[in-house]
């Protein structure tokens, strides 16, 4: 395994280009492109299967959280959305040629190690125009195989902007770096209920922390439930939620008194 480079050493300023873009523009046709190659990959190899898209806004501003254990958690995590998402990744990553793909397909940088406000600032403007981004909970990769902490960032963002902040849970991707011994794991992805936080405009870093506590709760309540019960038990406790849910719905509508 390859050490990890947690400190960026170029400027903030190197970055600028690529902030300004991922607010001026939506994902373009590289976006589309790169899921259409990807996707018979992650089907057909990984058998990625999603579980409860549906609980992804289908309009309007709202972030995404998952755990992350590899690269191709930027591609599990989208591949079964139909609105395009768009990503806060590490600035290392933003290296010729793949930073071509990366500003064309939304993504924008985050120095770690740094307060990055910029980074924030490019969040800030995707969300106000109703857009999706996704933030990973822990902050970066998981390199040990096991979920890590929740960072503050998360919870940052969740205060500062009051939008729906959806978790979610990416199963069995920690295996994808064994790809080159041809070991494919099978990739689940499920969806938790959006969770909404009371504006704060300026919260302190513990107020961050709390929220975003709560918020890799659930993300971990996600995976754990992955990993002891597998991917068919979660499809049908999914499906027994959204029976119950169109029931309950049809019993209101039932109990409802006709008006005039």
């Amino acid at each position: 395994m390859k050490p990890q480079v947690y400190k960026d050493p170029r400027p903030a300023q190197h970055f600028t280009r690529f902030h300004e873009r991922a607010r001026r523009g939506r994902p373009d046709f590289i976006y589309d492109l790169v899921r259409m190659l990807l996707t018979p990959i992650l089907v057909l190899f990984y058998r990625a299967r999603c579980i409860d898209s549906d609980k992804v806004p289908v309009e309007g501003p709202a972030v995404i959280t998952p755990n992350h254990f590899s690269f191709f958690d930027h591609f599990f995590i989208a591949v079964y959305l139909r609105r395009k998402v768009q990503f806060m990744a590490k600035s290392q990553l933003f290296k010729r040629p793949m930073q071509f793909i990366f500003t064309h397909g939304g993504v924008f940088p985050v120095l770690r190690g740094r307060r990055d406000e910029e980074a924030f600032k490019t969040a800030h403007t995707v969300l106000g125009k109703g857009r999706l981004v996704v933030m990973y909970a822990e902050g970066g990769r998981s390199r040990s195989g096991e979920l890590g902490q929740a960072r503050p960032g998360v919870g940052r963002i969740a205060l500062e902007s009051g939008v729906p902040i959806v978790p979610a849970a990416i199963y069995g991707s920690a295996e994808v770096r064994h790809w080159t011994r041809l070991r494919f794991p099978k990739v689940t992805i499920q969806y938790g209920d959006p969770i909404r936080f009371e504006r704060v405009e300026s919260p302190t870093r513990e107020q961050a922390q709390a929220a975003a506590d709560i918020v890799f709760e659930r993300v971990q309540h996600l995976y754990h439930g992955l990993q002891r019960g597998g991917r068919r038990r979660a499809i049908r406790a999914a499906r027994a939620a959204r029976r119950a849910a169109r029931q309950a719905a049809k019993a209101a509508g039932a109990r409802r008194p006709a008006t005039s």
